[in-house]
């Protein structure tokens, strides 16, 4: 006998023969003969008693159709069988909708929820009807009935859902010493230790491409400069032996002569010994020069995930003192500078410069002419962005100038702001780790629900109420994405689980993940917190002290309760500010429908990214720092402070400077410039003119703003979703 049935949304509900009855009276009803109750409860009965203790929807609708069937009333079985398709069409129809939109190329939110993904290529195209097919999959069978329920609601967003069901996890710092020195096996390719500069180059982007296939977030070099050093010292070995080869000579006593650095001199002059290692530096610097220009381009071109996206790359570096490490960041940063191929500036990778004083910021620094150069280069080509080593909570207790192996214990950055260092269940380093999955919630709409609440000291506590409950079922939701995740084989991530993750190198082939995975990051996010203070108080954190207060306060409060869940869960748990990049749109298109435009919080299609202040708010760099520092040190998942700085920064690196100092000053963690960037989607011709209409290059009228969407670099605009195209149009220059 039927006891309970199994919803197609996953939910399982007691029987209920009324329904059957009304489905079999409704197809009767379409019939010349009309309805038989004696028929229907007869089918009704024979069903509910022959049924086994659980049975889905589809096999009741099953056999009704058979029941029907075996009947006097056979045209009754035709009409419940076009009714039931007809429904079945129905619930199709918003699929179909969104297919036909791809298929025709359509711009809209759904193809350009990423601004780096080509949707309307076929590859791209591929890639959303899996995408926009898999989420709903997730939602009836992966997901919890409360994160479900809150999802809908609008209350939370599970990023990447549509890489849930594949298990796999979001980014890694690579640790590509390892790979660069053992090689690796990808597919059925099979890659070599590493032996010269040029080499080592494309065997890290090999890396970053392969992992990439097997990750649904971004891909990380944490130590670029440490990792490929060695190869500049070897390849400089090759040119002298090249020269004795040359000369008959025995010029060995020049492999390993000490050098304070690596640059091109003239050979006018020289003699001797001085003459060929003049020579053989100079050979050297070009091909170190050659292979980052390589590296640059291919991280630009390489495709990964079904050939439709170049690698979401980052690469941290700027701390080796070395004269092999400074070639390598020097000749990087002059590539960098030159652009790619008719000198457009570089999408990926995100180039991270790490700011350490004693090492790579002060005057008298051993790397201070590079960071001079640094701020050359970003102040022509937005990167690199700049992470502080300083800053009180990225330092490390072990970390010491005179060690050879110092940037193990060194913060790095991914992607457009992501951060792991801290770790409950393994060393505390960023090399090897990365998020597992995030999840944001909409902090706004909490808020907007306590609008109506008069007393303020009431609103602000049932506010914090109900944000005490939503960190319970995001917590939640994150731990059982984990034990999801958790049962995936290695075999699975054939690179990432044999020569990235810490510590799977233990593992066999039919192993499982879990004994790894959990020194990852399970990130708790947020967006709008200017517009969520706006709701509770009138005002925000950029214009109001006492909203400032507030928003450290609900800030911190997330951080208490995520360090309380890493011990409740044994999990590494942390609160990241969002990059939210289409989820800015759709948190505030749905609460637009259920509350109205409310001024100064859904009255903008879009909610203000994490912590920020507002884009369109005028307030001076120094303000903006002073205001969003201190939530650094509270969103320890990541987060980033960007400035908007005014006409062409070009020809002035000091700005950039500024801005760094701004970071020493306020103990910021990760920082951005913006400024203006035209490029001409012809030819690729680029300038800072203000207002650039044709190309003097090619004569094209095609002319595009080059701008960060989240934190990393688009092509084109012609990608963005409309929410950030309002939020780019409403930017303000900070001065």
């Amino acid at each position: 006998m039927i006891q309970t049935v199994v919803k197609r949304d996953g939910r399982v509900v007691g029987y209920n023969e009324e329904k059957i009855k009304a489905a079999i009276r409704k197809a009767m009803l379409q019939t010349e003969l009309g309805e038989d109750e004696a028929l229907i409860q007869k089918i009704v009965d024979r069903i509910g008693v022959t049924g086994r203790e659980r049975m889905t929807v589809e096999e009741i609708q099953d056999r009704v159709e058979i029941e029907l069937m075996k009947s006097p009333r056979k045209e009754v079985a035709k009409r419940y069988i076009a009714y039931r398709d007809q429904r079945n069409i129905a619930r199709r129809a918003k699929t179909r909708d969104i297919f036909l939109e791809i298929i025709e190329a359509k711009s809209n939110d759904i193809t350009r929820e990423n601004a780096n993904m080509n949707a309307d290529s076929p590859a791209g195209m591929m890639m959303k009807f899996a995408s926009e097919t898999t989420k709903p999959f997730v939602d009836d069978y992966l997901l919890s009935p409360e994160a479900r329920e809150a999802v809908n609601a609008g209350y939370i967003h599970i990023h990447d859902k549509d890489y849930y069901p594949t298990k796999s996890l979001t980014c890694v710092q690579h640790p590509l010493d390892k790979i660069l020195k053992n090689g690796f096996i990808a597919g059925h390719g099979e890659s070599r230790p590493a032996k010269r500069i040029e080499t080592a180059s494309i065997i890290g982007c090999i890396s970053m491409e392969t992992a990439q296939n097997e990750m649904h977030g971004g891909q990380a070099i944490p130590a670029f400069d440490f990792y490929l050093a060695p190869f500049v010292r070897s390849s400089f070995i090759e040119e002298v032996k090249n020269l004795e080869n040359l000369t008959g000579q025995d010029l060995s006593h020049l492999y390993n002569v000490e050098m304070p650095d690596y640059t091109k001199n003239s050979l006018e002059g020289l003699e001797g010994d001085a003459r060929y290692l003049q020579h053989a530096i100079n050979r050297t610097v070009s091909r170190v020069h050659q292979a980052m220009e390589a590296f640059i381009h291919n991280m630009n071109t390489i495709h990964s995930r079904g050939g439709n996206q170049v690698v979401f790359s980052s690469i941290n570096y700027g701390t080796d003192t070395s004269a092999e490490g400074r070639c390598i960041i020097r000749e990087l940063l002059n590539t960098t500078y030159e652009g790619v191929g008719n000198g457009a500036t570089a999408i990926f990778p995100i180039q991270i410069w790490k700011k350490k004083r004693g090492v790579s910021y002060l005057p008298g620094d051993r790397n201070y002419d590079l960071y001079q150069l640094a701020c050359k280069v970003t102040a022509r080509r937005f990167f690199p962005n700049f992470v502080n080593l300083d800053a009180s909570f990225n330092q490390h207790e072990l970390w010491r100038e005179d060690d050879p192996e110092r940037y193990r214990y060194e913060i790095a950055t991914m992607g457009c702001r992501t951060r792991v260092f801290e770790n409950r269940f393994g060393e505390k380093t960023s090399i090897g780790r990365g998020n597992l999955s995030f999840t944001t919630i909409n902090i706004v709409r909490l808020a907007i629900e306590c609008m109506p609440i008069k007393d303020p000291v009431e609103r602000i506590d049932a506010f914090f109420r109900k944000l005490d409950s939503m960190l319970e079922v995001t917590a939640r939701q994150l731990c059982d994405r984990f034990d999801f995740q958790k049962t995936a084989l290695v075999k699975q991530f054939p690179l990432l689980m044999s020569r990235l993750w810490n510590g799977a190198e233990s593992l066999a082939p039919t192993d499982t993940i879990e004994p790894v995975i959990n020194q990852g990051t399970l990130g708790i996010g947020f967006i709008g917190l200017a517009e969520c203070l706006v709701a509770l108080i009138g005002k925000h954190h950029g214009e109001s002290e006492e909203a400032q207060q507030l928003g450290l306060r609900i800030i911190g409060y997330m951080r208490s309760k995520v360090n309380e869940f890493s011990e409740r869960y044994q999990h590494n748990f942390s609160v990241l500010a969002t990059p939210a990049e289409g989820l800015s749109g759709k948190f505030t298109a749905k609460d637009r429908k259920s509350f109205g435009v409310l001024p100064g919080i859904t009255d903008k299609i879009y909610y203000t990214n994490s912590n920020h202040v507002p884009v369109y708010y005028h307030c001076s760099p120094r303000h903006k720092a002073k205001i969003e520092a201190p939530y650094h040190e509270l969103t320890r998942g990541g987060h980033i402070f960007y400035v908007e700085i005014d006409g062409d920064a070009t020809h002035n690196p000091e700005a950039i400077a500024n801005i760094v100092d701004l970071m020493d000053k306020y103990d910021i963690g990760y920082c951005s410039v913006n400024h203006n960037r035209n490029r001409c989607m012809v030819c690729g011709y680029e300038d800072a003119s203000a207002d650039l209409k044709e190309c003097p290059h090619c004569h094209s009228t095609a002319i595009d703003r080059l701008q960060r969407i989240t934190g990393y670099l688009v092509g084109t605009t012609d990608r963005w979703n409309n929410a950030k195209l309002a939020e780019l149009n409403d930017r303000v220059v900070h001065k």
